[in-house]
């Protein structure tokens, strides 16, 4: 039997949250997250930010506050899941929809291999 399943990609802003996310995944039976540590476009480009003068107007965000690199999970799931780890996402890091938090995407697989269900 075929089991459907997705990966579901968190960039997470809010680093402070990262173990009591995992906790709360753990809690739920929710295993096997890769996390990446990883850095925004703008970030980077604000590194070099006399290359790029669109930017200039939007240094003070940056320069006031330099925020840490985010972190990127990645989890492969069956579709049951994937609600549960949503709503962890929600439970621990807050609105998404807030500046500065993070993002949350669903992707469908259509293969996997290296993987036991």
């Amino acid at each position: 039997m075929k089991m459907n399943m997705q990966m579901l990609l968190i960039v997470l802003n809010r680093t402070d949250k990262l173990n009591p996310l995992l906790d709360a995944f753990m809690e739920k039976n929710i295993k096997g997250a890769t996390i990446l540590k990883s850095t925004g476009m703008v970030k980077m480009l604000a590194k070099d930010i006399e290359h790029y003068p669109i930017f200039g107007s939007l240094r003070s965000l940056w320069d006031s506050e330099e925020r840490k690199d985010s972190r990127t999970l990645f989890l492969i799931l069956p579709e049951d899941l994937v609600e549960t780890a949503k709503e962890c996402v929600r439970a621990v890091v807050g609105d998404l929809s807030k500046p500065d938090t993070g993002i949350m995407v669903t992707l469908p697989l259509l293969s996997i291999e290296g993987m036991n269900f």
